[in-house]
């Protein structure tokens, strides 16, 4: 075999390997393959919610804006008219969530729409808000809100992933840890 021949091989082997990577990456993205250790516990969107159409009041008059805080996910707690012992066990768990945050915890907020029980704990992030209408109409859009389901909200003011009602804090401190960096 000559050298111009070995040296054609070579080169014809790389090529084959670098754009058969391409190949073998097109098949499994065009097939629905997803690696099973990087899926999101919750409920990812297929198409997200734009909650910054609407101006959200907090609890004492304030507006909340969507844009004033860079960085910052939001977590959006509808909760309904007679909720006590669900409420505060859903308050203590995002609270926690919210601690294990560590470093990152002023970078998560926490919405909560409605009355909220004396003994939900509170921390620095918990936003009590005013009943907003016009948002929960766009939530909606995510599916129902039976129960006390949790959404989060990206930086942009995105609604992207829904927890649906009774689902693991463990799971929305998983997606969070991926998501805040």
């Amino acid at each position: 075999m000559t050298k111009q021949t070995q040296s054609r091989i070579v080169l014809v082997a790389i090529a084959v390997i670098f754009l058969g990577s391409f190949g073998v990456a097109s098949v499994l993205r065009f097939s629905g393959w997803q690696p099973s250790g990087r899926t999101n516990y919750g409920e990812l969107l297929a198409a997200p919610i734009d909650a910054t159409q609407v101006t959200p009041v907090r609890a004492n008059g304030d507006a909340y804006g969507w844009r004033k805080q860079p960085h910052t996910w939001r977590i959006v707690v509808f909760a309904p008219a007679a909720c006590a012992a669900a409420c505060v066990d859903l308050g203590a768990a995002l609270e926690k969530v919210w601690r294990t945050e560590g470093r990152h915890a002023d970078r998560l907020h926490v919405l909560w729409f409605g009355d909220i029980p004396d003994a939900t704990p509170r921390f620095r992030n918990l936003f009590v808000m005013r009943e907003s209408p016009q948002l929960r109409e766009r939530v909606l859009q995510a599916g129902t809100l039976d129960g006390l389901p949790v959404h989060l909200v990206d930086p942009n003011g995105f609604v992207v992933l829904r927890y649906r009602s009774g689902f693991d804090a463990s799971g929305l401190r998983r997606d969070l840890g991926r998501l805040i960096k």
